[in-house]
């Protein structure tokens, strides 16, 4: 009886599973305003960088994860613009097996750790195609962000006075 109910309680566990269904550009948009006369300035960029991601559930275990990277270059002595790239890298992920905290961090970690390359690649050829030195981006620890997220929200839960 005890050997029935073990199998049982195995057959019932789903396994993890994430499959990419679909990987696509959203958005993509590259300016460049200070165009030609920031070619005759020295070049002494200054990076600003920002990354965000959505999701949106499609259906039973199947989701739309976006990663949004926007990097904006500046000289340092003018201020001026020399481009603002902005890329939205999409994929569709089916997700089972999992829920709760861990789907979170599927969602938040995982699937832009999948995208990053290619957003990462985008920017690069087309930083490239606007004919500026090489930009390669750096790695992005997805999980610490997560991990990060998850501190700051329990800290404000920590923070709220409770009630008696």
């Amino acid at each position: 009886m005890s050997e029935e109910n073990q199998v049982a309680t195995t057959e019932e566990q789903v396994p993890f599973e994430m499959q990419i269904q679909r990987i696509y550009i959203k958005d993509v948009s590259f300016e460049a305003p200070n165009l030609p006369h920031i070619f005759y300035q020295e070049w002494k960029p200054q990076l600003g960088f920002e990354l965000d991601t959505d999701t949106v559930q499609l259906g039973d275990d199947t989701y739309e994860v976006t990663l949004h990277l926007n990097v904006q270059t500046t000289l340092e002595e003018s201020n001026d613009v020399a481009f603002i790239c902005e890329v939205k890298q999409a994929g569709v992920f089916t997700i089972k097996g999992i829920e709760g905290v861990q789907l979170a961090h599927c969602l938040a970690a995982q699937c832009p750790n999948v995208l990053y390359p290619y957003a990462r690649e985008l920017i690069s050829s087309l930083v490239n195609r606007g004919t500026f030195p090489a930009l390669n981006l750096s790695p992005v620890n997805f999980d610490a962000l997560f991990m990060d997220y998850l501190e700051r929200q329990q800290a404000e839960i920590d923070a709220q006075p409770t009630a008696n």
